[in-house]
C-alpha cells in the first residue's frame, strides 16, 4: 500500500509522473513550484519528513522544481531522466548494504542516470548506493568510530578544479565506501579516507551532508542524541559551532560544484566525454559502467541504521 504524503508536502499537477513538491527546510510552508523552461531535479529521500535542505533551496531559487519521490514508501522511480535536469539521492537511517527491496531498485535504478549521463549526486547513504551500483564495498569500522558533526576534508587536485571547497563539511554516518574502479577521488578526510568521487562527466558523491541547515542540525541531534555519544562524534554545542564555522564556505562550494554538476562538466580535463570512455574502466575486465555486475552481492551485515 502506497503512503500518503506527510502534511510537509503536496501534489502538483505539473510535477513528472506524480511527484511532490516539497518546502527544503521542512517547516510546513509550502513554497511555489516554479519550473519556467528548466526541468525538475528528481529528489530521492528515505523518511517521511526527510528534506532536501539548502540544496532544495539553492535549485528552487534558480527556477528548478524539486519531483520528490520515496521509493521505501512505494513512490515509482521514472525509467527515463529525460524529463528531468538530474537526480539526487539523499541520506537515511537505513544501510547501504540492508537486504531491502527498495534498497536494491535503488541500486538498479542508478544505472539509468549513468547511461544516459544525466547529473546524478550521492549524498551519504546516496553516495553508498552510487559506490554498491558500481561494484565497491560500503562497510562499518570495527572500532565503531563515527563521523557526527563537522569534519575536515581534505580535496585532492581533482577536486580543487571543480569547486571552491569548505575547510569542513556535516557529516552523520558510521559506514563508509571504497573507491570504484574508474572512479575519480575529489577528497578525503580523517576519519573516513573517501568523502567525494566523480563517475564520468555527470555522476558524483559525497559522504558529507552539503545540505545541512541549522533547522536540520536541530532536527537530528535532538531526534537521536545517542549518536553523539559515537566514538569520534562531536558533541552537540560543536555542531552548532560548526555550522556558524562553515556555513558561508559550504555555500561557496555550493555555488561553484552544483553548476558544474548540472552541466554535466565533472570529467577530469582531458578525459573522453562518451560514454565508451566510462564503460571498461581501467582494465576493461569489469561490467557495466566499469564495475562488477549489480546482480548478486556479498551478504550484508546486519544493521541497526548508518545514518539518522
Amino acid at each position: 500500500t502506497r503512503a500518503m504524503p506527510d502534511a510537509k508536502t503536496k501534489r502538483v499537477a505539473d510535477t513528472p509522473r506524480g511527484g511532490e513538491v516539497q518546502n527544503p527546510e521542512g517547516d510546513g510552508q509550502l513554497r511555489p513550484h516554479r519550473s519556467g523552461d528548466r526541468l525538475p531535479v528528481l529528489i530521492v529521500v528515505h523518511q517521511a519528513h526527510s528534506s532536501p535542505g539548502r540544496i532544495g533551496h539553492w535549485l528552487m531559487a534558480r527556477g528548478y522544481g524539486l519531483d520528490v519521490r520515496r521509493p521505501r514508501f512505494g513512490s515509482p522511480l521514472p525509467e527515463t531522466l529525460a524529463h528531468h535536469a538530474g537526480a539526487i539521492v539523499f541520506g537515511g537511517p537505513m544501510s547501504a548494504n540492508d537486504d531491502e527491496p527498495f534498497l536494491r531498485r535503488e541500486i538498479e535504478w542508478i544505472g539509468v542516470a549513468l547511461e544516459e549521463q544525466k547529473p546524478f549526486l550521492g549524498i551519504c547513504l546516496g553516495a553508498q548506493l552510487l559506490a554498491r551500483h558500481l561494484g565497491a564495498r560500503v562497510w562499518q569500522p570495527r572500532d565503531g568510530r563515527a563521523e557526527i558533526g563537522y569534519y575536515a576534508i581534505h580535496p585532492t587536485p581533482e577536486g580543487r578544479a571543480l569547486a571552491d571547497w569548505p575547510r569542513g563539511f556535516y557529516q552523520w554516518h558510521r559506514e563508509s565506501f571504497d573507491l570504484p574502479l574508474g572512479a575519480v577521488r575529489l577528497a578525503t578526510g580523517e576519519l573516513f579516507q573517501e568523502q567525494a568521487f566523480s563517475y564520468g562527466p555527470a555522476a558524483a558523491a559525497v559522504q558529507f551532508h552539503p545540505e545541512i541547515t541549522y533547522a536540520l542540525i536541530n532536527r537530528w541531534t535532538s531526534a537521536r542524541p545517542d549518536r553523539l555519544g559515537l566514538p569520534g562524534a562531536r558533541s552537540r554545542r560543536e555542531h552548532f559551532e560548526g555550522y556558524f564555522t562553515h556555513h558561508g564556505e559550504v555555500g561557496r562550494w555550493l555555488d561553484t560544484f552544483l553548476p558544474r554538476w548540472l552541466a554535466g562538466a565533472l570529467a577530469p580535463e582531458g578525459a573522453r566525454g562518451d560514454k565508451g570512455a566510462w564503460a571498461e574502466g581501467e582494465n576493461g575486465e569489469n561490467g557495466k559502467h566499469g564495475a562488477v555486475s549489480v546482480g548478486p552481492r556479498p551478504q550484508p551485515q546486519a544493521s541497526a541504521g548508518r545514518d539518522l
